[in-house]
């Protein structure tokens, strides 16, 4: 536990921080009497109660465009929706995204990963082409296949990851075409065209039941891989500490100011923040102004808050920052007068 007291004039008059498990943090509090901080350096913990995902995208078209940069077919992985790898039909190989994806896979897994998408590039063009016979088309005018199939988790504390929901389906035209619903138990088919694939696949192989163990296991497999390795490499890229800034800003007028509670550098985005008045809540019917949950650009959030008060206010105002999973929470408290 660290704790300070300030004088009157400071910003802050207490701050406080716990710190479990011997995971460190980051708190500010600022003074603006001569432009003080005072700081307690500590940093992020890992295994935070939050969703994950693990998508890859198939986009196959019935003929070339034309166009620089549309491929007959594209194949992409993306991890928590960045693109974590990549192949089209031109280059015909499969080809990292991310700088960290070199490393975090076995030697073959390139190589194995090309012939893969090479696979699937002869079963798409098969596949538009059956479609097409099937629907009574023909190649005057361009058609599209899609097929979407991933997981998304929930990293429970610890760093075990829970299931979710798995997605396995496809698009034609635009349109909706097949997919499996999010327990894996059937398959739903749009129309009859599609009714036709649903019934041959579930007469030659055991569709319902490969994919279901894709999604709920192989598919997790994966994700917890490339999740662990992905950010440990951002950590070892961006070693920046978590950082919790509080600020006060005067209002033009003579009666009001505004609290604003900041936190920013962050990787998990489950982060709870509260300001509070006397331990109550505050809430947008307060007029409490959140920013929510948005990226820096640089693979981690921030968040801000902020409530107008009136600068005689006699209440107790506090900003509470909290994990939950980690069992952290930072607190900053204004003094219960504000610059009188």
């Amino acid at each position: 536990m660290w704790e300070s007291s300030r004088g009157p004039n400071t910003f802050a008059s207490h701050c406080t921080c716990s710190v479990k498990d011997k995971r460190w943090w980051c708190i500010w509090c600022f003074s603006p009497v001569g432009n003080k901080y005072i700081s307690l350096y500590v940093f992020p913990p890992v295994g935070l109660s939050e969703n994950h995902s693990l998508t890859y995208i198939y986009t196959g078209l019935s003929k070339p465009v034309g166009l620089p940069g549309i491929h007959e077919f594209t194949a992409m992985g993306l991890l928590d929706d960045k693109m974590i790898d990549y192949f089209d039909s031109e280059n015909q190989a499969k080809i990292p995204k991310q700088e960290w994806m070199k490393t975090c896979v076995p030697e073959n897994y390139w190589k194995e990963g090309t012939q893969s998408r090479k696979n699937k590039l002869q079963w798409f063009k098969e596949s538009i082409n059956i479609l097409m016979q099937q629907m009574g088309q023909n190649d005057s005018v361009l058609h599209v296949l899609q097929w979407m199939v991933g997981c998304e988790v929930e990293m429970q504390p610890g760093g075990k990851l829970k299931f979710l929901q798995g997605f396995w389906k496809y698009n034609y035209d635009g349109d909706d075409f097949l997919y499996l619903d999010n327990k894996g138990q059937e398959w739903g088919a749009v129309n009859y065209v599609a009714e036709l694939t649903k019934r041959k696949w579930d007469h030659y192989w055991n569709a319902k039941g490969y994919t279901k163990n894709y999604l709920e296991n192989t598919c997790i497999d994966w994700l917890s891989n490339l999740l662990n390795c992905g950010q440990q490499q951002l950590r070892n890229t961006f070693p920046s500490p978590l950082l919790f800034s509080l600020y006060l800003l005067r209002k033009n007028g003579i009666t009001n100011i505004t609290l604003i509670c900041l936190v920013t550098g962050f990787y998990q985005k489950d982060i709870i923040m509260r300001i509070k008045r006397n331990e109550y809540i505050l809430t947008e019917k307060d007029g409490l102004i959140s920013s929510g949950v948005v990226p820096n650009g640089d693979e981690t959030s921030q968040r801000s808050d902020h409530v107008e008060v009136l600068k005689s206010n006699l209440s107790l105002y506090t900003c509470e920052v909290i994990h939950e999973a980690s069992q952290l929470n930072v607190k900053v408290i204004w003094g219960k007068k504000l610059f009188l």
